[in-house]
C-alpha cells in the first residue's frame, strides 16, 4: 500500500470525512482489519481564511506548498489537498513535490463525465465559483460549468464560512441551497457538484433529483484507487 498524505483543517469538520472514507475504502478492497496508512498535515482553518480573505495566494501557496513536500520527506507517496479553494494554489504545491498529486477537479470531472453529464452545476465558495482555476479545470474536460447569479452566489459563499466550516448544520440553509439548485436546474443544468468538501454535510444526494456529484467521497475514492494502485514512474 503507498501512504497517502493528506493536507487537511480547511475545515477539520470535512477532513475528517476524507479520513473517513479513505479508511473505509481500504478496508472495503482489502479486508480484515486493512486502513489507509496516512500522514496528515492539519491546519489552523483561521489562518488560512485570513489569507483568502486577504487574496494573499502566494503565501498561501507557500505554506501549503512547503507543508505538502515535508509530507512526501515523511514518507507520503500520494499527496491530497482536501478542500476543493485551496487547489488555487495546486500549481505551487506540485512544483514543490516529486510524487502524485491527486486533483480534486480532476477527480470530479471523471465521475461527472462517467454518467454522461456534460452541463454541470458548480456550488463552492464564491472563489470556486468565481475564479477559473477550478472551473477552467472541469471546462478543459469538455464540460460546461453552471454558476448561481447573485445574490444566490453570497448566499452560498456565506452559509460555507458562517455556518458549515463552523459545525452548523441548518435546516434553512439546506432549504435555501436547494431553491439555487431549482434555479440552476432552470437555466439547464444536469448535475450538480458539491464544489465545497462542507457542502456535502449539509446537501446530501437523496435531497436532488439529478446527479449529485460530493467531491470530498470521489476524492477519497481516487485516494483509494491510488494507494492500492502500483507505483507509477518517477516524476
Amino acid at each position: 500500500m503507498r501512504i497517502v498524505g493528506l493536507l487537511g483543517g480547511m475545515s477539520w469538520e470535512s477532513s475528517i470525512e476524507y479520513e473517513r472514507l479513505i479508511n473505509e475504502g481500504v478496508r472495503r478492497e482489502l479486508g480484515g482489519t486493512h486502513s489507509a496508512d496516512l500522514v496528515i498535515r492539519s491546519f489552523d482553518l483561521a489562518a488560512i481564511e485570513s489569507l483568502q480573505e486577504r487574496g494573499d495566494w502566494e503565501e498561501a501557496g507557500r505554506i501549503l506548498a512547503g507543508a505538502a513536500r515535508r509530507l512526501q520527506e515523511s514518507g507520503a507517496e500520494v499527496i491530497v489537498l482536501c478542500t476543493n479553494t485551496m487547489h488555487v494554489v495546486a500549481p505551487a504545491i506540485e512544483a514543490a513535490i516529486d510524487v502524485e498529486f491527486l486533483h480534486l477537479a480532476d477527480a470530479t470531472a471523471d465521475a461527472v463525465r462517467r454518467v454522461g453529464v456534460r452541463r454541470v452545476a458548480l456550488l463552492g465558495t464564491r472563489y470556486t465559483m468565481e475564479q477559473d482555476f477550478y472551473r477552467g479545470r472541469l471546462e478543459g474536460h469538455g464540460l460546461e460549468v453552471l454558476v448561481p447569479e447573485e445574490p444566490d452566489r453570497t448566499l452560498v459563499h456565506d452559509v460555507i464560512y458562517d455556518e458549515l466550516v463552523r459545525g452548523v448544520v441548518e435546516e434553512r440553509s439546506r432549504g435555501a441551497y436547494l431553491e439555487v439548485i431549482d434555479r440552476l436546474v432552470d437555466r439547464g443544468a444536469e448535475g450538480v457538484i458539491a464544489g465545497c468538501t462542507e457542502i456535502e454535510l449539509l446537501v446530501r444526494p437523496e435531497d436532488v433529483d439529478l446527479p449529485y456529484f460530493p467531491t470530498t467521497r470521489l476524492h477519497a475514492e481516487a485516494a483509494v484507487a491510488a494507494a492500492l494502485a502500483a507505483e507509477p514512474e518517477a516524476r
